[in-house]
């Protein structure tokens, strides 16, 4: 589906209050929203790695896209630094993740923020690699190690048995779901808002 019968898609489906957003990203979405909404993101510098649709829309000073193939994030790094660095469902496809989140902290000015939304419990999706999953801890010491600020990484996940189980074959949008309820021993997403230090 082109770009903009996907816009148009969406903005039929919001008319009807029908969430087609994967229902693995929702939660974290409204993380990710809560976060930004309390920062000046009209003064901020934006990169987004495997810009997708959303985060392209909010209001930011600038808005930077680094796109594969055009650009690794695991062996490039842009000549310029961001306030922000948001990679939504990406670092999962990584061959690299390490030298990738090096890579970021080099494109962070100082204490700028990274946001990352990774997978967990989900199924296999080679697009065109998939290779690693995170819980909580697993990236909060992920994040450290690659030299990220141990006193500024918050995470968070959800995730619940019906919503893994919603994914085993397709991938399940949220619908008309408002009850999203969390199940801690079923984290089908993890997210990560992690400052790089100074």
């Amino acid at each position: 589906m082109s770009h903009s019968l996907k816009t148009v898609a969406r903005r039929i489906a919001d008319a009807a209050g029908y969430d087609i957003t994967h229902i693995t990203r929702t939660v974290a979405y409204r993380e990710v929203e809560k976060c930004l909404d309390a920062m000046p993101c009209a003064e901020l510098d934006c990169l987004e790695v495997a810009a997708g649709w959303k985060w392209r829309q909010r209001d930011w000073k600038s808005f930077t896209e680094m796109n594969w193939p055009d650009h690794d994030i695991c062996k490039d790094v842009l000549d310029r630094q961001f306030d922000i660095v948001i990679a939504d469902n990406v670092w999962e496809h990584l061959l690299h993740p390490y030298r990738a989140t090096r890579n970021v902290l080099a494109m962070l000015k100082p204490g700028g923020l990274f946001i990352n939304i990774t997978p967990f419990m989900i199924r296999h999706h080679p697009i065109p690699t998939d290779c690693t999953r995170w819980t909580e801890l697993g990236m909060r010491h992920f994040l450290e190690d690659a030299g990220f600020d141990a006193d500024r990484i918050e995470t968070g996940s959800w995730g619940n048995a019906d919503a893994v189980k919603a994914n085993f074959h397709k991938w399940a949008r949220t619908g008309w779901r408002r009850r999203l309820p969390n199940d801690p021993d079923f984290p089908v997403t993890v997210w990560a808002f992690a400052h790089a230090p100074g």
